[in-house]
């Protein structure tokens, strides 16, 4: 099994200050996502919904977590970066990280490699 594939309720330790990036699949969903999005946008809120259930549902994500492939679209950011962005939209740390962590678990993210200190 997998490191990142963890069963039931366990939880994926990271690096503190881990940060992460879009994978090449990522990229990918984060551009369906966006044309989800905006080809629902006239059509109500209930449409919106079903649009973007049907966009995560083959992915394994939750319809929510495509806000997320946006803010690391062409970045690399850590919880903590991530939770303060979407702050204001309500979404509360924990579930940053649960999403996260599900992005990573369905290929869609990537941990970033960490920065080894330079030896001086």
């Amino acid at each position: 099994m997998q490191s990142d594939t963890l069963p039931g309720n366990a939880k994926q330790r990271w690096p503190r200050g881990q940060k992460f990036v879009l994978s090449a699949a990522g990229e990918v969903a984060d551009q369906l996502h966006r044309e989800t999005v905006n080809g629902s946008r006239s059509s109500g809120r209930s449409s919106l919904d079903a649009a973007l259930l049907a966009w995560a549902t083959p992915l394994g994500v939750k319809p929510t977590d495509g806000v997320l492939l946006g803010e690391l679209r062409g970045q690399r950011r850590g919880f903590n970066d991530l939770a303060s962005a979407l702050e204001t939209s309500g979404i509360e740390p924990a579930e940053v990280k649960a999403a996260v962590e599900r992005l990573v678990v369905a290929g869609l993210a990537e941990p970033a490699p960490v920065a080894e200190p330079s030896a001086s």
